[in-house]
């Protein structure tokens, strides 16, 4: 397991050349700290929605990601999203989310996995979030 610190998710937050932003949506539960980390730094206004899709142990508990929490927003239409989760390997979960926001000009940003922008793309093993 690799362990990553908040200093060094912050570090890549720095480095990386992110797209002009309004608004990040969040991906509860795991992508609650991580959008909150990426709104923060961006300086944009933070919404959560809640997704589940897997157990505890990491196993899929339904055949596809299910909404659990989709919360009232102000119109979305003309801002720039993006969608912030902390994993994406099959991108069931993202692909869900962006099922419920289309037409709309979003981004994805997860920190491990597949996404338009991925903070820690060499990392291939599981992580241990200093969250968790």
């Amino acid at each position: 397991m690799v362990p990553i610190t908040f200093t060094e998710i912050s570090e890549r937050l720095r480095s990386m050349e992110l797209p002009e932003t309004d608004l990040v949506i969040g991906i509860g539960t795991g992508g609650i700290v991580p959008a909150s980390l990426v709104a923060f730094h961006l300086g944009c206004e933070l919404h959560i929605i809640t997704l589940n899709y897997r157990d505890e142990s990491n196993t899929p508990r339904y055949e596809k990601p299910i909404v659990i929490n989709m919360p009232e927003m102000p119109s979305l239409e003309g801002k720039r999203i993006l969608l912030v989760d902390d994993v994406s390997v099959s991108g069931k979960t993202l692909n869900e989310a962006l099922f419920h926001f289309q037409g709309l000009d979003i981004k994805t940003l997860i920190l491990k996995g597949k996404a338009d922008y991925v903070l820690f793309p060499e990392i291939k093993d599981c992580v241990k979030w200093p969250w968790k």
